[in-house]
């Protein structure tokens, strides 16, 4: 299967970024190499774009769409939390932006084989990398139900949660479950079917947790976002797009938490906690796609972006 995805707020991207063309930048989520070709195009000589993805896939399909840019890209299979150790490899101190597009691509979705998508029956797989050790079926399978109810509770927001782990726990008893379509049926009969009736399909949100929960998403974004403010160099930016409010979240409050450190209580007249800002955050409202896109792309329609810059020390230099 080719491997197609399209690239959510490209013009976005690389306005914010505010590309020098002979800086370094990070893509940290790779995919199909649409805003990595966009980024390239706009390097020369000295310029450097290190594109990082964990799927195989993704990685082999960017070198094809990047393979004229060669000079200037350097792709790694690896996750973005390990940038750091990327970057020092390469003896890099620091780089001029950081792209993060946060989500599932059009191909895994669209790919059956991977068990990301509700709407075909596949193997539980759901692996962004498919070296990686543990699958969505591992974790249906082996989970204690109290687990499974705070997966599906806190990272799909599924008011149901309890009445579904449980009957998951009830069917594997019976034999393993190792298709995507026997947990849609396990959630069609876990919620009532006038719930079911309201606005959109019943298995987003149970699916969405269980790919959380299998790809660390949320606690490798959250464990990643200071190093990557880190090593930015003085007046360099991090682009994060992200497609739900768990991961939105987490960005606004680190965006926030490194602009404004410090933890003294308000009363106090000076800062006496020594936390100094490492930066602005340059969107203080995220941006969203305009109406055009989101009529071209249907799921570019749940996309906020949001904008750090790091701070330019006093006489320092961009």
């Amino acid at each position: 299967m080719e491997y197609k995805h399209e690239s959510v707020m490209i013009n976005e991207v690389i306005d914010n970024l505010a590309i020098k063309p002979d800086g370094i930048y990070v893509d940290g989520t790779l995919g199909g190499g649409g805003h990595s070709f966009q980024i390239a195009s706009r390097l020369t000589e000295g310029g450097k774009l290190i594109g990082i993805d964990q799927d195989m896939d993704a990685i082999a399909a960017a070198g094809r769409h990047l393979a004229v840019y060669s000079d200037r890209v350097e792709l790694v299979h690896d996750n973005y939390e390990d940038i750091a150790g990327i970057l020092s490899e390469r003896k890099i101190k620091a780089v001029n932006g950081i792209l993060l597009d946060l989500g599932v691509s059009s191909y895994q979705l669209d790919n059956p084989e991977r068990g990301f998508s509700y709407n075909q029956d596949a193997p539980l797989d759901m692996r962004m990398d498919q070296s990686s050790a543990v699958s969505a079926g591992d974790i249906l399978n082996t989970y204690s139900e109290e687990k499974l109810t705070k997966i599906l509770r806190d990272y799909g927001e599924e008011r149901f949660a309890p009445r579904i782990a449980a009957n998951i726990v009830a069917a594997r008893q019976k034999a393993p479950l190792e298709r995507t379509g026997e947990l849609v049926e396990i959630i069609r009969r876990s919620i009532p079917m006038k719930m079911q009736e309201r606005g959109g399909n019943p298995c987003k949100r149970t699916f969405q947790a269980v790919r959380i929960a299998c790809n660390r998403e949320l606690e490798v974004l959250e464990d990643s976002l200071d190093t990557m403010i880190d090593l930015l160099a003085p007046g360099g930016r991090i682009v994060v797009i992200t497609f739900q409010s768990l991961e939105d979240r987490i960005v606004k409050n680190s965006f926030r938490r490194n602009e404004n450190p410090c933890t003294c209580p308000p009363e106090f007249p000076v800062c006496i906690c020594g936390k100094k800002s490492k930066g602005t955050v340059i969107t203080k409202k995220a941006l969203i796609p305009d109406k055009e896109e989101t009529e071209h792309n249907s799921r570019a329609a749940s996309a906020r972006l949001r904008v750090f810059e790091k701070v330019v020390m006093p006489g320092g230099t961009v």
